[in-house]
């Protein structure tokens, strides 16, 4: 089982309501899921789509052919009609486009007829094609009126056997209707936990112990924002609306300095904002994560799109040298983790941390079995209470062998804790001579950063260890790039070089063997310019000859993936 169910029409007509919905029932019905959107950046209007992909095996990428096509407009049928598998089928309403299509694989069901004629409103056609899809599929639907019962549990009995019988109608009127549906689906087995890359950086934040975030709202990283407010209550956070990007990096700094775990979030353009803020962190040495959304630039550029742009924007912002360390998760498991480990590390070295995530990887869903929470670790490296007030002094930049000095919570002793953002002496203090300068900056930097780099995990090998052909990619890239290696082990010794952690390179280079003793290294990436290749050489002195690259703004799909790629083996 492996069918892709494709949501199209224009934003406002609730398109991501019935991707949604479906997707959850999808998931507690057992399957695994993969979603993905494509959507403009306005309130209405516009061609926007939701993909799904359910099977009966675990799936981290879009597929290109569609087994359903849910058209809401009839732009969906000009596009995406010609993506239709050979067992595809088209669910449409009639008399909402004005035209019918006499094909026998186009079923014509009267969304908004029959949520009206089932007690409900025009609003609950959106209902009647979640039950549609449900009955061209042949699914049991308990589990989908279960859904209906708890989404509306707190809009009323009667909103509830509203949307009961919407979903019945679109249900038994698919089932009765569409004569040429042959999809097999599998039967119900353990519900899978469904959860989207935002929510996933969110999760990791609080379960490492954020107390504080501050942002602007901007696009695509604003559903962190939005996950840690809605769980701001029951897990102590101070959340802030800053009035811009400057002032969100500055109140993350000030927490930060203040003795709690502090965070904030953000896309190319507030990044660029931020950028004096990030030197001043490493100055302070005040522990800081930073979420950086990328999003298709320059300026405003795709707002809405998906693109990996800002790798060395973020590797290089700052004026000054110090160090700072990068993670780019390919899947919501790794967003979890990586975020939890962006917090140790800020924390134990005193330094910027940067997660950097993409449209793609940020809004789209996977389901899993389950996830690992106790590969999560917290340790608090701040001096506090007794520990403090029993220093007979305290140097807030002290040197030390590590480079790491004391990091004490002002106000908790009669210790002076202060810093300054000009260079300083280990008490804090403005300092204008040489030597203390060269010994801060060796501190900060060349002390530090062996000891970081020894934390950086190697990238994930995936596929033939001693691999003709090897596919390197980055961040959230990962599971489209796995499953082309998985489609093209049977014909190639193939594998995946995948960077999750970026910068530093890891002390552990074994895995640079495998770039070396391949006979072709492909390097996949959504930029222009394959920027990660261009780290590479400058980390190992290794260039990479052949790319496949994306920039239009949308992600790559495993079948036009693995073409390229085939292609460009044949070539070779």
């Amino acid at each position: 089982m492996d069918y892709t169910i494709k949501i199209g029409g224009e934003a406002g007509q609730g398109i991501q309501t019935v991707g949604d919905t479906l997707a959850h029932i999808f998931a507690r019905a057992g399957y695994y899921v993969f979603t993905h959107q494509d959507y403009e950046s306005r309130i209405r209007g516009g061609h926007n789509f939701y993909q799904i992909r359910i099977s009966d095996k675990p799936v981290s990428a879009s597929r290109s052919k569609v087994n359903i096509l849910v058209a809401l407009d009839r732009e969906s049928i000009t596009q995406h009609e010609i993506e239709l598998a050979d067992d595809g089928h088209v669910l449409y309403d009639a008399d909402f486009l004005k035209e019918t299509f006499d094909r026998p694989n186009f079923l014509n069901v009267p969304l908004f007829e029959l949520a009206l004629s089932h007690g409900g409103s025009k609003i609950m056609a959106n209902t009647v094609a979640v039950g549609a899809v449900i009955g061209m599929l042949g699914m049991n639907p308990e589990i989908m009126y279960e859904l209906v019962r708890k989404t509306f549990k707190k809009k009323g009995e009667e909103v509830i056997i509203s949307n009961l019988k919407s979903a019945q109608a679109g249900y038994e009127y698919a089932r009765k209707h569409c004569l040429t549906c042959s999809f097999m689906v599998s039967g119900f087995v353990s519900p899978k936990l469904l959860i989207t890359g935002n929510e996933a950086i969110g999760f990791g934040a609080i379960a490492s112990g954020l107390k504080f975030y501050s942002a602007y709202p901007m696009t695509p990283s604003t559903g962190i924002f939005n996950f840690v407010a809605e769980n701001a209550k029951d897990f102590g956070i101070v959340v802030e609306q800053a009035e811009d990007e400057i002032a969100a990096v500055n109140m993350a700094i000030g927490a930060s300095y203040a003795g709690v775990r502090a965070m904030t979030g953000t896309s190319g353009g507030g990044f660029a904002l931020m950028v004096e803020g990030v030197s001043l962190a490493a100055m302070t040495e005040t522990p800081l994560v930073i979420a950086l959304a990328q999003r298709p630039g320059p300026a405003t550029g795709l707002p809405t799109r998906t693109e990996q742009a800002d790798l060395l924007f973020a590797l290089f912002a700052g004026h000054g040298e110090f160090p700072r360390v990068l993670f780019a998760p390919g899947t919501p498991e790794q967003a979890i983790y990586l975020t939890n480990k962006a917090f140790d590390m800020a924390e134990k070295y005193q330094i910027t941390a940067i997660i950097l995530t993409d449209q793609y990887l940020a809004d789209s869903q996977w389901s899993y079995e389950s996830i690992d929470l106790n590969k999560l670790k917290y340790s608090d490296y701040r001096l506090r209470g007794e520990s403090l007030k029993a220093l007979k002094q305290y140097l807030r930049h002290s040197f030390t062998d590590t480079g790491v000095s004391p990091l004490a919570v002002p106000g908790e002793s009669n210790h002076l804790v202060v810093t300054d953002s000009d260079e300083h002496d280990e008490e804090g203090h403005i300092i204008e001579d040489a030597e203390t300068r060269i010994k801060m900056v060796e501190k900060r930097l060349f002390k530090k950063l062996p000891l970081i780099k020894r934390e950086i995990e190697p990238p994930l090998i995936y596929g033939e260890k001693s691999a003709d052909i090897v596919l390197l990619c980055w961040g959230s890239n990962y599971g489209i790039v796995r499953e082309v290696v998985d489609e093209l082990s049977d014909k190639f010794k193939i594998a995946m070089l995948h960077f999750s952690e970026l910068y530093p390179f890891p002390e552990d280079m074994k895995w640079f063997e495998m770039l070396k003793n391949a006979k072709i290294c492909i390097n996949i990436e959504q930029n222009a310019t394959s920027q990660f290749a261009k780290l590479l050489r400058m980390e190992t002195g290794f260039s990479i000859n052949h790319h496949i690259n994306r920039f239009d703004g949308r992600p790559f799909t495993v079948d036009e993936l693995k073409e390229k790629v085939y292609g460009y083996i044949g070539r070779l």
